[in-house]
């Protein structure tokens, strides 16, 4: 068991190193310190928390239909969930051009509404990182709120509570250790789209 979890952190550490041996150590401090360099940490974390926060508006209503949903309802919108991780880079890329482009219905829409052509733009790569993100959102709070059941639920609408009092105060804490661990992977996947 030993050598396998070796050869696994092995496969994790030594192409960092790889990496980390080849910068040049003599201006290291002076380039990830730049004006360049900051502003496009900025614009990074920026869009990348922005991106976190539209998978969390959009991922929790998702992940709580797929839980509470049949099997047949809940395997074909889990499917559908799990297709950006397997899209390559490239095609997930074209597919998003071809909906918000600025020939596309949405992308005129976009455009006549707010006056904003979303390719090439901060909003366009916010929606790309929430593309390739919210996978990672959605499955690991779908999972916690699976494991969770509905027991507690139907137990406090058995005793009056409504439905947002059942949200806010049974749904959403039994599935924090999940939330949490979806929000931790989409920020983390979101920020590594485009660095």
């Amino acid at each position: 068991m030993l050598v396998p979890a070796l050869l696994g952190l092995a496969l994790l550490v030594l192409p960092l190193i790889a990496l980390i041996s080849r910068a040049s150590w003599s201006t290291l401090w002076q380039d990830i310190t730049s004006e360049t360099a900051l502003q496009a940490l900025g614009l990074s974390l920026a869009t990348a928390l922005s991106a976190t926060a539209l998978c969390v508006a959009c991922g929790v209503p998702l992940a709580l239909l797929m839980a509470r949903s049949g099997p047949r309802t809940s395997a074909l919108l889990r499917t559908l969930v799990a297709v950006p991780l397997v899209l390559p880079p490239m095609v997930g890329g074209v597919a998003l051009l071809f909906l918000f482009g600025r020939t596309s219905p949405v992308g005129r829409l976009v455009d006549a509404w707010w006056g904003v052509a979303l390719p090439f733009s901060t909003p366009a790569v916010v929606l790309a990182q929430a593309f390739v993100a919210l996978p990672f959102l959605v499955l690991a709070v779908e999972g916690t709120l699976r494991g969770t059941g509905v027991r507690y639920e139907r137990a406090a609408a058995s005793l009056g509570a409504g439905r947002w009092r059942i949200l806010t105060r049974i749904t959403l804490p039994l599935a924090a250790p999940g939330l949490i661990a979806g929000v931790i992977l989409c920020f983390a996947r979101a920020l590594g789209e485009f660095g």
